[in-house]
């Protein structure tokens, strides 16, 4: 009986041992190598970002919706310039490393445009693509500040969180026009073809 449980605890360490990942030559080792990789991550997200909402922009219909995008691709400019002042803090050079994440989030965005028609639907299409890259972002952000902190960096746990507010408002801003007008709007306008 002893045999047969030895052999399932080995089987056991065996397959685990198997899931393990085997890291890169050049993984991070300490937090805060972790920290700058990700912010050379997010700096790639925003530089993405600052050509993507020009198009989301262009392909609103609704005006408030037209003016957020543009409001927030000012922000996002000046977030690009905080991430620099970060890079800058922590004696490192400002560079750039494609975040997969934020690629697929702004071809999900191309896409909603290539499926759906100008008018309401697409821009409640633009919001939820939209809010995706929000969260994302805003997730990113709080976990930066967090090792931020963790790593006493204070003044570049500050810029961070500066941002990360920006973020927060930025999805409340979406929130609000999809919900004061833009979703009842592609609702009534799918109740009109109906008829």
């Amino acid at each position: 009986m002893e045999s047969k449980d030895k052999k399932k605890d080995t089987k056991a360490k065996t397959s685990a041992e198997k899931k393990i990942v085997k890291p890169k030559k050049n993984a991070a080792k300490e937090l805060k190598e972790l920290f700058v990789d990700a912010l050379k991550d997010i700096y790639w997200a925003e530089k993405a970002l600052v050509k993507a909402l020009p198009k989301m922009a262009k392909n609103a219909s609704n005006e408030n919706l037209v003016m957020a995008i543009n409001n927030h691709l000012e922000v996002t400019q000046e977030q690009v310039t905080r991430l620099e002042e970060v890079f800058d803090i922590l004696g490192e050079k400002a560079v750039a490393k494609k975040c997969d994440a934020m690629d697929g989030l702004i071809t999900e965005g191309k896409d909603i445009l290539k499926e759906t028609e100008l008018g309401p639907v697409r821009d409640a299409g633009i919001i939820a693509a939209s809010q995706k890259i929000e969260h994302y972002e805003i997730a990113s952000y709080g976990t930066l500040v967090a090792f931020a902190k963790t790593l006493g960096e204070d003044e570049a746990a500050s810029l961070l969180e500066q941002t990360l507010a920006e973020e927060k408002e930025a999805d409340e801003t979406l929130s609000e026009a999809a919900y004061n007008s833009i979703n009842f709007e592609a609702a009534e306008n799918e109740e009109e073809e109906k008829k």
